[in-house]
């Protein structure tokens, strides 16, 4: 393999120096970027696929818009790789995703040509609207570009902010990067009205031709006009968008850099909403991604010796098992996806079972007030979202799930530290905001087993019910066992170790940090299962028969599970020492998910250390009255 030079490349480290090149040289630098990303996010790993299809479009807007004057904003950050290569990070992509490096995504306090931080999806036009608005009423000239992949625009935010945009005539440009894709194939109308662009293409050429054949007969090309829209209606994409106030203007291909860079001269000069429709493809470029943009989509780092996991599997791969197995015992059941079935480990379920799945697109209020729907008619919905996009159907969870008790069970993937995507995707606040929810019961599975287990006991559940794990590998291989299908006592935890002393009261899978711990300091260990309903006559128990009560989660301890311990307790006016250990309350930073578990004083010698300066406060507070 020969070795990678960049010269062209290596005279840009800002869009300035990018817009004294001439055109011509432009398709050598997006040659040169493109092969400088690929062996970049090989050593870093990272959102690989999306960033090649936005290469000629990232050149492209930076030597058209006087960036960072201009505002230029990214929806989700997928695709904002190149954005940062040539924006002076070129070198911090070394860190990409790193601890103490360089966010995967874009971020106001990492560069002043990341206006706005991303990370979850369709938020990109409400913000740049906001900016458009707020440039307008200073009289400002700023331009704002908000770039929105049509997989992000099946989100109900980004029509929200479209609908808006066109009644209120602020300047800003729409770039919609049209790749049929978001992680997952894109589902549903509006993918598929998108997907007419061979008519679009057709209708364009039949246009022009007829322009010039009907414009030499007397009235028939004035007929001819005034028939078009019509017509126009049936057969052209940017008709939804010029209804909704849009200067509209496409298809036009993302890969052209001649293309891109004339229509973006024009609309430069236009003011009011436009939006640009530029079709590209994921992972263009590099042959393997092309092939296939969902194995590329994020990879990992690409070692020189692979290394095997053997029979460890992970927390998402047990429930896709566990769907395959319960479907065949509860024909209800249907499973539901915002867009993540392969995230959620449910493609070989949808595969054998596509009368069971929904995949709703990057919809998560409609996920879950679909699912509610499906419940109030006798199907018993499983909703399978990670922690941190959960949030965005907080009103929906509450308003219409929880306040009418119907049979949802939610399967919380990604719960606790994430890792490398950092604040963004860290599932740090599941169980504060969920357990203030009357009638939802929070389950936190310690292992594998117990983990098929509490699904069961959740599907069963005539109420909502979560089933929240973490993004980690379990040691041992569990399958499905005939245990399996039995569910768990609803509020009841377990003893797992007896000891003395001091009690470790663990929620998930700090179990196994816990009985470590305990072979040190000979301490009691209590499975506690579930947060609500807290297992009552077990706490009051361990606080009888011990000095000093742990709690122990992997969410924040704001608000978290030992918070509900702690308010039972004081609520029965029961005087105990008690000692809460979590997450920190604060936007957990990204790193490896090991090495940030360690950061955070959640691993076993972390813990034995909080529990020894606990000890040694209390101490010394004792001889100090």
């Amino acid at each position: 393999m020969s070795a990678l030079t960049t010269p062209l490349l290596d005279q840009i480290s800002s869009p300035e120096q990018l817009r004294e090149l001439g055109p011509g040289q432009l398709p050598e630098l997006a040659r040169e970027l493109r092969g400088f990303m690929i062996h970049s996010v090989e050593q870093t790993g990272g959102h690989l696929a999306s960033s090649l299809g936005v290469v000629e479009l990232t050149i492209a807007l930076h030597y058209i818009y006087n960036t960072p004057d201009d505002r230029l904003i990214w929806d989700v950050g997928h695709q904002s790789y190149p954005h940062k290569i040539l924006t002076g990070r070129r070198e911090a992509m070394a860190t990409l995703r790193q601890q103490h490096g360089i966010s995967g995504f874009t971020k106001r306090g990492e560069s002043p040509y990341d206006p706005f931080g991303a990370g979850h999806s369709s938020t990109s036009i409400s913000a740049a609207l906001g900016m458009a608005i707020a440039a307008k009423q200073r009289g400002s000239e700023q331009q704002t570009i908000a770039v929105i992949g049509d997989g992000a625009l099946t989100g109900g935010m980004a029509f929200e902010a479209l609908n808006h945009a066109g009644d209120v005539d602020a300047n800003l440009l729409v770039v919609l990067n049209d790749n049929d894709m978001s992680i997952s194939e894109n589902v549903g109308g509006l993918s598929r009205y998108l997907g007419r662009i061979l008519a679009s293409s057709t209708y364009s050429h039949m246009r022009e031709t007829s322009r010039k054949v009907l414009s030499k007969l007397p009235g028939a090309w004035d007929l001819a006009r005034r028939t078009e829209e019509h017509v126009k209606g049936m057969v052209v994409p940017g008709t939804l968008f010029e209804e909704l106030g849009f200067n509209y203007v496409g298809p036009v291909d993302g890969h052209d850099l001649n293309a891109l860079i004339r229509a973006l001269r024009t609309l430069h000069k236009l003011k009011g909403p436009r939006l640009l429709h530029i079709i590209t493809h994921k992972g263009h470029g590099y042959i393997p991604a092309e092939k296939d943009p969902l194995k590329y989509h994020g990879i990992g780092r690409i070692d020189p010796v692979t290394t095997q996991s053997g029979n460890s599997v992970t927390y998402t791969d047990i429930f896709g098992e566990w769907l395959r197995s319960s479907v065949q015992h509860h024909p209800e059941m249907i499973a539901i996806t915002p867009a993540m079935a392969s995230g959620s480990g449910m493609v070989q379920f949808a595969e054998q079972h596509p009368d069971h799945f929904i995949d709703v697109g990057i919809a998560e209020q409609h996920a879950v007030t679909l699912a509610a729907g499906l419940a109030a008619e006798g199907r018993h919905p499983v909703v399978a979202i990670y922690s941190t996009f959960l949030q965005r159907a907080y009103d929906q969870l509450i308003h219409d799930v929880a306040l009418q008790k119907l049979p949802v069970l939610f399967a919380i993937d990604r719960a606790g530290v994430v890792g490398a995507d950092g604040p963004t995707h860290t599932g740090a606040f599941d169980i504060s905001f969920l357990r203030a929810i009357p009638n939802m019961v929070i389950m936190t599975p310690s292992n594998g087993e117990e983990c098929q287990r509490m699904l069961t006991t959740g599907l069963q559940y005539e109420g909502p019910a979560a089933v929240r794990y973490p993004r980690s590998s379990i040691i041992e291989k569990t399958p499905v066992s005939s245990q399996s299908d039995d569910p768990i006592t609803i509020g009841k935890g377990k003893i797992r170790r007896q000891g003395e002393g001091v009690a470790l009261l663990a929620f998930g899978p700090m179990l196994e940090s816990a009985l470590e711990c305990a072979e040190t300091i000979n301490a009691t260990v209590a499975d506690m299962r579930f947060v609500t309903p807290l297992d009552h006559s077990l706490i009051l128990q361990l606080a009888a028969q011990h000095e000093l009560l742990v709690t122990l989660e992997e969410n924040v301890v704001a608000g978290g599970a030992g918070s509900a311990v702690d308010e039972f307790l004081l609520s029965q006016r029961i005087t105990v020492s008690i000692l809460n250990i979590g997450m920190p309350n604060h936007f957990v930073e990204q790193g490896e998910r090991d090495a940030l578990l360690e950061q955070y004083g959640l691993t076993t010698r972390g813990i034995l250390d909080t529990i020894t300066r606990f000890q040694q406060q209390n101490r010394q507070h004792n001889q100090s009255i």
